[in-house]
C-alpha cells in the first residue's frame, strides 16, 4: 500500500493539504500525533517526550495511506532542538525505507499562523532545506508543494504523478 506523507516545517499548510486530499480521495488521514500528545501533556515537552510521540505516531499510521507528518519530522525536530535523536526513532525510519512512501514537502511560503504548539517562525526556510536533505538521504521520492494555490495545483496534478 502506497503511503502519502505530507511533511514540512511548522505552519507550511500540511494539515490543510491533508484535509483537502482526504476529502478529494475519500481517504482517512492520520493526524499529527504530537498535537494530541502535547495538548494532553499541558506543559513544555522534554526530549524524552519525542520518543513517546514517535511511538504514538507509528501506531496511529498503521493501515492508513495518508499521513500528516511521520517519524522523519520527529527526527528533524529532535536533532534541531536537542542535537540528537533517539536510536529507536532512527531504527524505525530505516525500516520504513522498504515501504512504498511518497512525500509532499510543503514550502513555508505562506504566512506563519501562530499556535501554542508552534515554536520557530524564523527558521522555517532553514528547516525546509533540512527536510529536503533528509528525504534525499533516506531515498524517498517527493515533490515540493508551494504557492498560495498549492491545494488546487496539487489535486490537479497528483493523479498524474502517482498514476492514480
Amino acid at each position: 500500500m502506497l503511503k502519502i506523507i505530507v511533511t514540512g516545517p511548522e505552519s507550511s499548510g500540511k494539515t490543510t493539504l491533508c484535509k483537502a486530499l482526504s476529502e478529494h480521495y475519500n481517504l482517512p488521514f492520520t493526524k499529527e500525533f504530537a498535537r494530541e500528545y502535547l495538548t494532553d501533556l499541558g506543559k513544555n515537552y522534554l526530549q524524552e517526550d519525542l520518543l513517546k510521540i514517535a511511538v504514538g505516531q507509528l501506531k496511529s499510521e498503521q493501515n492508513t495511506q495518508l499521513l500528516d507528518t511521520d517519524l522523519i519530522t520527529i527526527k528533524i525536530w529532535s536533532e534541531y532542538k536537542y542535537g540528537n535523536c533517539d536510536k529507536w526513532i532512527l531504527e524505525q525510519i530505516e525500516k520504513q525505507k522498504t515501504e512504498k512512501r511518497f512525500y509532499l514537502l510543503c514550502t513555508p511560503d505562506i504566512p506563519w499562523v501562530a499556535d501554542p504548539q508552534r515554536e520557530n517562525p524564523i527558521s522555517r526556510d532553514e528547516l525546509f532545506e533540512i527536510y529536503k536533505t533528509e528525504l534525499k538521504r533516506f531515498g524517498h521520492q517527493y515533490i515540493v508543494v508551494k504557492g498560495s494555490d498549492r491545494v488546487k495545483n496539487l489535486l490537479k496534478n497528483l493523479n498524474l504523478l502517482l498514476n492514480l
